[in-house]
């Protein structure tokens, strides 16, 4: 026997599912705030106002208690995640853009926005603990960096409560402690084995096969080369510029290998600003990324790696090519110590890099 639907109280607010939605929260909550007379029928009615979308109708009956537990501001219940950082940022980090003291700590805060891209166009009150958890448990960040982030969320998140724009803080609720002692994706710090990269070579038909070959020959970060664009690319000279990075030593010139470069004009072909796009030819998150075209090649070919072991099969070639140190240290943009020699040998012409970069 079906069990029966609890009655609200008078003026409480709805959970309604809306017929034929196939969205992945199709149960609408909204709350009454106003009632109008009907001047046809002179009946009274409600005029509600929708608060945000639920999975479930037991979610969407939670959100109305914590609407009525804390009110929000129903102005603000469509506020993105990315808007609640564009009014955090002018508030709080604006002012100091230009104080050497504080630009490292806003560098880092806009470093780690980058974590949550899937999520900007997200009405803050919609996202839950779920939400931020997936996004810490796919970014492949190591404890520190895994802390910073969740500062970041924090912030934001008691922002958002000061406004009224959440009734609830997830970001208290948020998972690093289990990533102390190990990355969120140590167990796959391993090299792409010959046999593994062979294999990829037979499906290089696929274009997404084809960004792992292209991360693999040429050891940018996957965000380097999510983030690269068009106009960054130079074909005729067999190089791309990565113009924004995490480091100093990430501001660089890439060689493109011969072996990747056809991958790299059909590329130029799609219709984005970006190099690499989703099938929408839409700029694509790493989290996007990952999650639709990583982790499906790797199920398929049986092969447990994260991206960014594409970055250590390159250090790893190039090593075992005998190429220059110093070089490859060039190439993948390596923060890690180099001699005083090396860092005054800093300019390295085109045909050097892409010499070591064929080696391989």
């Amino acid at each position: 026997m079906a069990q029966k639907k609890m009655r609200l109280p008078n003026s409480y607010g709805t959970v309604a599912k809306i017929s034929g939605d196939k969205r992945r929260k199709p149960y609408r909550v909204r709350i009454t705030v106003d009632w109008e007379v009907d001047m046809d029928t002179k009946k009274c009615k409600q005029v509600r106002k929708t608060i945000g979308y639920a999975k479930t109708r037991q979610e969407g009956l939670q959100m109305l208690a914590e609407y009525h537990h804390h009110p929000l501001d129903l102005d603000e219940t469509r506020t993105t995640f990315y808007e609640v950082y564009e009014r955090y940022y002018k508030e709080y980090l604006e002012p100091y853009e230009y104080e050497k003291k504080k630009k490292n700590n806003i560098n880092r805060f806009k470093g780690n926005m980058k974590v949550f891209e899937s999520i900007y166009n997200v009405p803050f009150n919609e996202l839950k603990l779920n939400d931020f958890q997936r996004i810490i448990d796919k970014c492949g960040k190591n404890y520190p960096t895994l802390k910073s982030i969740k500062t970041t969320l924090r912030q934001l998140c008691e922002y958002a409560m000061k406004y009224d724009i959440i009734a609830k803080d997830y970001s208290q609720f948020v998972d690093i402690l289990k990533y102390k002692d190990r990355n969120p994706n140590a167990l796959n710090r391993t090299v792409f084995s010959d046999a593994q990269i062979k294999k990829l070579w037979k499906d290089s038909d696929d274009i997404y096969v084809q960004v792992i070959l292209m991360l693999i020959y040429c050891g940018v970060r996957v965000s380097e080369l999510l983030n690269l664009k068009k106009e960054d690319v130079d074909l005729e000279h067999h190089v791309f510029n990565i113009v924004d990075a995490k480091t100093a030593a990430g501001i660089r010139v890439v060689p493109i290998a011969d072996k990747v470069f056809p991958f790299y004009e059909q590329w130029m072909s799609h219709d984005c600003e970006y190099l690499i796009c989703n099938k929408d030819d839409l700029h694509c998150s790493y989290e996007n990324y990952r999650d639709t075209y990583w982790d499906p090649i790797m199920e398929r070919m049986k092969m447990k790696h994260t991206p960014h072991d594409t970055r250590h099969t390159c250090i790893s070639l190039l090593t075992k090519a005998d190429v220059n140190p110093t070089t490859i240290k060039k190439i993948v943009g390596h923060k890690g110590a180099m001699s005083l020699t090396e860092k005054v040998y800093t300019h390295m012409d085109y045909q050097t890099l892409l010499d070591a970069i064929n080696k391989i």
